[in-house]
């Protein structure tokens, strides 16, 4: 009997590469291993985003793209895109299955109604040293420009029990460094109650794992509990993706953010006074309608007051049945073009200023990639080493130099 074989074509968030790797993980126990170069599939899945019109574009280009290299396969289209807009997703040739966001737990089910399969979880993530966990999906918060709570749904959270459970299987599986990820992650409650920081203690107690970070959170949801639980940890990354946005309170406000830059700062200062190695990684949004020139330059200035370890930017992209899609005063593409290019060198710049304030010093190093000898530090700064490095090792080095791509550092 011919091996069955698969692809999985994932898009977006954190969450959905969570999802695809899930769904990678049933389907080798069904018997079926990923499709290798020039391979032939018997089933193909995308995981589409829908975030803005590039990964709307990007999501669709997947599509049809597995379909010429797959034709015979079943082709199952999953995903925020899916959602959003089911009738044109069915209608891309070559499509067989579409599955809403709410059933994407049972997506195989509807491809497989006869088989019995795996519970929805991961052991493994491919190609990766850090695995991406799923605690939470689903947002209540309606941002003005977001589409998500509307494709996603409401805020809901995983029993912390069944988290403690998939860690411990990938630690078995040597894994040393799980990122607690989430559409939403602030909003985690347990079934008995449980938040965030009580999850985040409960993992640092788990035995053989060695790193524990946080995806993608808002500044006012970083409270003293979860800041106590992250700086006494024995094994929390002192590193944060603490989502800014904009850095003027005239834009928050018109987002329907939920704090002020000034809170945004008080968090950082908070964190940066108790560890000063504390670093932090951010999402920028330029171009939101209205914005001007001086809110532009307000977001400048907190990226030179922060220094991010690297900062997400995101060019403002209309979405449909969203607030921010009726304001007036769209920027035009060509300013929020101009934007872009000037967040992403003040990024680079700031990034490589905060390295170099590490010149000199000893860190320890996880090893994603051999060939390049490339890590990342516990405080999330990239390293390129001078030797030869083992991949998913932890290794001490001292820092000799920085470049464009990290720090430049010798073995210990």
């Amino acid at each position: 009997m011919q091996e069955k074989k698969f692809k999985i074509s994932t898009l977006g968030c954190r969450t959905n590469q969570y999802e695809s790797e899930a769904y990678a993980t049933q389907l080798r126990t069904l018997g079926y291993r990923e499709a290798g170069e020039g391979e032939e599939a018997d089933i193909c899945i995308v995981n589409t985003c829908t975030v803005t019109e590039s990964a709307d574009s990007s999501s669709r280009h997947q599509i049809r793209h597995l379909h010429r290299q797959n034709p015979g396969a079943s082709l199952v289209v999953t995903g925020c895109l899916a959602e959003r807009l089911p009738d044109e997703i069915k209608a891309i040739s070559g499509v067989t299955h579409l599955v809403r966001n709410k059933d994407k737990e049972n997506l195989l089910a509807s491809v497989f109604p006869e088989e019995e399969l795996p519970e929805f979880k991961i052991d493994q993530f491919s190609a990766h040293t850090r695995a991406f966990i799923k605690v939470q999906d689903g947002c209540d918060s309606y941002c003005t420009y977001c589409i998500i709570p509307y494709v996603r749904g409401k805020s809901r959270s995983k029993p912390l029990e069944e988290i403690l459970e998939e860690i411990r299987g990938l630690i078995k599986n040597g894994y040393q460094e799980v990122v607690l990820t989430g559409i939403n992650i602030g909003d985690y409650v347990g079934v008995n109650g449980e938040r965030l920081a009580d999850l985040v203690r409960a993992v640092d107690q788990i035995e053989g794992l060695e790193r524990i970070r946080i995806s993608s959170i808002d500044p006012d949801e970083v409270d003293d509990n979860l800041m106590d639980a992250v700086l006494n940890g024995k094994k929390t990354c002192h590193s944060f993706h603490i989502v800014l946005q904009s850095g003027s309170n005239v834009i928050l406000k018109r987002m329907n953010r939920k704090y002020t830059k000034q809170i945004f700062l008080e968090t950082i200062q908070k964190l940066k006074k108790a560890a000063p190695h504390f670093t932090f990684t951010t999402d920028v949004i330029v171009g939101f309608p209205g914005e001007t020139d001086a809110d532009f330059e307000e977001t400048l200035e907190i990226m030179r007051e922060v220094k991010f370890a690297k900062v997400h930017m995101f060019p403002y992209s209309s979405r449909e049945r969203t607030r921010a899609a009726l304001y007036p005063n769209q920027v035009p593409p060509v300013v929020i073009n101009e934007r872009k290019q000037i967040v992403l060198r003040e990024s680079e710049k700031q990034a490589f200023e905060l390295r170099q304030s590490y010149i000199g010093k000893k860190m320890k190093v996880l090893i994603e990639d051999e060939e390049k000898r490339f890590g990342h530090t516990d405080n999330f700064l990239p390293v390129i080493c001078t030797s030869p490095v083992k991949r998913n090792t932890i290794v001490e080095v001292e820092c000799l130099n920085n470049a464009p791509e990290g720090l430049i550092g010798s073995l210990i």
